[in-house]
């Protein structure tokens, strides 16, 4: 479903032709170490990479530069590739800056050479970066200095250091399924943990440029099974779906770069729905996490097809997944999870369905996944009492009007607000929706506290304690009309201390 990632151009790489190996003495580099850095530079890199021994060779040089050239930074070269000129400027101001990126881009290109051979060839991944007994170079550390060093962030280093390291730990991943290679995921699990416990502090950045820096790396680490169980248990779950909600108030979908990091992010949500049939503990954070809501939203709004794909295959993995209930499609049983299920619903999915059922797809799987999400959203519908999908819109902050939003509906149901623990816990989620960005959801919610207010005994005094009444009063001067109107019914109702002897 989604390519290999390609380095962009380092923004100093126009200064590479210009690094002369003789001045660097901080390099610590002896005369052969300096004669296989230039023959490579003269070289292909098939050439170099000929056998086994020199390809080991050459890439635990370009890791020792790495080592000697990484250390804190105090710039950074911006994302833009520098014209020669000033590219050179910093070449000949500050060289280990230049020469750390020369040193990142070369082992990237080694590395994508030996993963595109043949299992069986001489040269490999295994060859390179691993011993004659299975165990992980100790070389690899420089790479993961390079992420966890102090200073300004240097994006691109950080981008190329991290994707590496992925790629040379996965092939070790007991998941890969290459037992000829018999190599030791013992030595690797380590890195591998560090290396996602980067990811996951990155994602807890809300900056672009962070995101950016780990996204590709995280794709690529998605697709092992062993490197998603370490993602789940450091919350990685929740710091997807965060980003997925926020992408909708920082306007990724209006350009190209935006839309392909949405779907990288949707991209590795679904990989890990495929852990939620095993895992209890990726079932809580898919439910505790908002990643249903948010991956909702992504079918109803996403700006290109691919992501609509992906975010669709995994609200059907997550509504197949806790075998529960079954419903028959027309093309056999198919076992859905209805706590997903409920949650989906009460987001709205069903309506988004429906609208897509009428659209036109060219990829057959899309197809696919609205005829079972249907069928399985029509069964559970079915069965759950108007309470049930009340609940789960409140929960999900998925507010629409309807029945459900209606003097009847708080006559039938008021009751229940008090919870199974007494706690008023939907009560307060509802009042929570007073700060929601959607005019409509706070409107409605408005309505709902000011039916429950004049329902239930003393509600005035309940909703005045959970903080409504400082929550709806900034809303009365809103500039939409709608809003502001319900504010003022809902203010009246709490305000009024005969509310419910005039009005039964």
């Amino acid at each position: 479903m989604i390519s290999s990632f390609e380095l962009p151009l380092s923004p100093v790489s126009a200064a590479f032709s210009g690094i002369e190996w003789d001045p660097l003495n901080k390099l610590v580099l002896c005369n052969d170490e300096k004669l296989l850095l230039r023959s490579a530079e003269a070289n292909t890199i098939d050439y170099t990479l000929t056998d086994g021994e020199h390809a080991n060779a050459y890439a635990k040089l370009l890791l020792k530069v790495l080592d000697e050239a990484s250390g804190p930074l105090s710039k950074q070269y911006g994302k833009n590739v520098l014209s020669e000129a000033d590219a050179l400027k910093y070449l000949y101001s500050g060289p280990m800056g230049v020469v750390l990126h020369y040193a990142i881009v070369k082992l990237y290109e080694v590395i994508v050479c030996v993963r595109e051979r043949k299992e069986t060839s001489s040269v490999s991944i295994r060859s390179t970066f691993y011993t004659e007994d299975g165990s992980l170079i100790d070389d690899w550390r420089p790479l993961l200095r390079i992420l966890y060093r102090g200073g300004t962030a240097d994006h691109f280093a950080q981008m190329g250091a991290a994707l590496c390291l992925a790629y040379i730990l996965l092939p070790a991943c007991p998941s890969q399924k290459r037992k000829s290679w018999n190599i030791k995921y013992s030595t690797v699990k380590e890195p591998l943990q560090s290396l996602v416990s980067w990811i996951a502090s990155q994602l807890q950045s809300s900056a672009g440029t962070s995101l950016s820096s780990v996204t590709p790396t995280l794709t690529a680490l998605m697709t092992r099974a062993e490197a998603r169980e370490i993602f789940i248990g450091n919350g990685g779950i929740g710091y997807l779906a965060r980003h997925l909600r926020s992408s909708e108030t920082n306007g990724w979908k209006q350009n190209g770069a935006s839309v392909q990091q949405l779907y990288e992010l949707a991209f590795c949500l679904w990989t890990l729905t495929y852990e939620s049939s095993d895992s209890a503990s990726a079932r809580e954070s898919f439910a505790r996490d908002g990643a249903v809501s948010s991956l909702v939203d992504l079918v109803s709004s996403a700006p290109r097809e691919k992501v609509v794909r992906v975010s669709l295959s995994a609200l059907r993995n997550l509504a197949q997944c806790m075998p529960t209930a079954e419903s028959d499609t027309g093309n056999g049983k198919v076992t859905a999870a209805p706590a997903f299920m409920t949650e989906m619903i009460g987001c709205g999915l069903m309506k988004s369905i429906d609208h897509m059922k009428t659209r036109q797809w060219k990829d057959p799987d899309i197809i696919d996944d609205i005829e079972v999400l249907y069928y399985l959203l029509i069964a559970n519908y079915k069965d759950m009492s108007r309470w049930d999908i009340y609940k789960s819109e409140v929960e999900c902050g998925q507010l629409n009007w309807g029945v459900l939003h209606t003097e009847d509906f708080f006559k039938q149901n008021v009751k229940k607000f008090e919870g199974p623990e007494g706690n008023f816990k939907l009560l307060k989620v509802l009042i929570s929706l007073l700060s929601s960005e959607d005019d409509d959801v706070r409107a409605i919610a408005c309505f709902d506290i000011g039916e429950f207010v004049h329902y239930y005994p003393n509600g005035r005094l309940i909703v005045k304690r959970f903080g409504a009444k400082q929550l709806v009063l900034p809303l009365i001067e809103h500039e939409n009309p709608e809003l502001s109107r319900h504010a003022l019914q809902c203010l009246s109702k709490m305000m009024i201390t005969n509310w419910l002897v005039s009005n039964r």
